[in-house]
């Protein structure tokens, strides 16, 4: 297993994740958010001086973490902005050496209402087959997202949609329902979750939280292995299956992409949570 994580979470700014990630001593990063923009949305120039920070630190990329079919999209969403996100990606990726790139499967409709099967498997099957067709990997993770919506919606992309792999996140079930349950809908259960899909799982998020206490208010997110989404469990399956491939930090401990509208977050506080998150995943590993 090999350690990455979404250093944007630690800091805005390259220098200082990249001092987050040399801190933990870890040789790869999860790029995302560098100066509050997606590494597929920054300017030619600024991201050119990007590579530039990571092969002088000797920083290497384990996955491009894009925003293409994200939970922030509709699936109404003109197909061109999406296609834009893949035009812009796929070099990005090659000059970075990177083979995963994380999508989505655009965001839920209100449950009950129509969720556009259809076009979902049209969009995703086009993405898939773009990067595919570059010799790249596309993982689609489960989100607030059509995926999200159970594993059993996951299964049906991936037997929509060919060559799709997934990138599963050990806390995003904690605080969503289960749609494929009869109701009232009990939490979904990431450790039933992550079983059912393991066979197509190429990277792992790691996430921890406990379920909201009611629908539409925020899960109270934690240390790996104090909540609710299995993590001391699903490292040790990994593990007992010999997985050698990433996992990924992300934490959400400190608050970055859920503050109040004007409020900026502590940056100091972002830093040393994340670091010490990362310390903490890795005696997980070690004890598992």
């Amino acid at each position: 297993m090999k350690l990455t994580g979404f250093a944007d979470e630690a800091a805005r700014d390259l220098a200082t994740q990249i001092k987050a990630t040399q801190e933990l001593g870890w040789e790869y990063i999860s790029a995302r958010g560098i100066d509050g923009k997606n590494i597929h949305d920054l300017s030619e120039e600024a991201f050119e001086t990007s590579v530039q920070q990571l092969e002088a630190a000797g920083i290497k990329v384990a996955e491009f973490g894009s925003l293409i079919g994200n939970w922030a999209k509709k699936i109404d969403t003109d197909f061109d902005i999406t296609l834009g996100e893949i035009e812009r990606a796929i070099p990005r990726m090659k000059r970075l050496g990177t083979q995963y790139v994380r999508i989505m499967s655009y965001a839920q409709e209100p449950w009950g209402s129509d969720q556009q099967e259809q076009e979902r498997f049209h969009r995703l099957r086009e993405i898939v087959a773009r990067f595919s067709d570059a010799g790249l990997i596309a993982a689609h993770e489960n989100c607030m997202n059509y995926g999200g919506f159970s594993s059993e919606h996951t299964l049906r992309l991936i037997e929509e949609v060919p060559g799709m792999k997934l990138i599963f996140d050990t806390g995003n079930p904690v605080f969503q329902r289960d749609r494929s349950k009869p109701e009232p809908y009990p939490w979904q259960d990431a450790w039933e979750f992550y079983q059912n899909v393991r066979e197509h799982i190429v990277h792992i998020h790691i996430k921890d939280c406990k379920n909201p206490l009611a629908d539409g208010v925020e899960p109270e997110y934690v240390f790996p292995g104090e909540g609710q989404g299995y993590v001391r469990e699903i490292i040790r399956d990994l593990k007992s299956n010999s997985y050698n491939g990433f996992i990924a930090i992300e934490p959400h401990v400190a608050t970055v992409f859920h503050v109040t509208d004007g409020q900026e977050p502590d940056w100091q506080q972002c830093y040393d949570s994340y670091v010490a998150y990362g310390k903490a995943m890795e005696e997980i590993i070690q004890g598992a």
